[in-house]
């Protein structure tokens, strides 16, 4: 069975940085890809990055580009979100996700980890 498990939120101040990672578990995933989303309260979950598990693909939301950086470590099975000039607007729960296709939308994703919170202060 495949699991996500997201870690690495917190609070920060405004122009601070975090790293966010998903630790993937319970298949070979060099066929999938990777999806960071996220859903600020009263919001829908909207995109924020991916990357393919083999290659060097990504793509970034308009939003965080320049800001945010998605990497992999293959041999940990993990995905990271590194997360730099942060704004109050960033505040949301964070999610990765794992699916076939890589995409921007969430219906594209077949799993889904538990999130974590990124709370960005003024």
């Amino acid at each position: 069975q495949v699991q996500l498990v997201e870690s690495g939120g917190g609070l920060v101040q405004a122009g601070g940085s975090l790293r966010l990672s998903c630790a993937a578990s319970g298949r070979t995933f060099s066929s999938y890809a990777i999806g960071w989303f996220r859903q600020a309260p009263g919001k829908e979950r909207e995109f924020v990055a991916a990357i393919m598990w083999s290659g060097f693909t990504t793509n970034y939301a308009d939003s965080v580009k320049g800001r945010f950086t998605i990497s992999r470590d293959n041999a940990k099975n993990t995905v990271y979100l590194q997360m730099n000039s942060l704004k109050p607007e960033d505040t949301a729960v964070y999610y990765c996700a794992l699916g076939v296709v890589f995409a921007t939308t969430p219906g594209a994703y077949n799993y889904w980890g538990q999130g974590t919170q990124v709370t960005v202060s003024s």
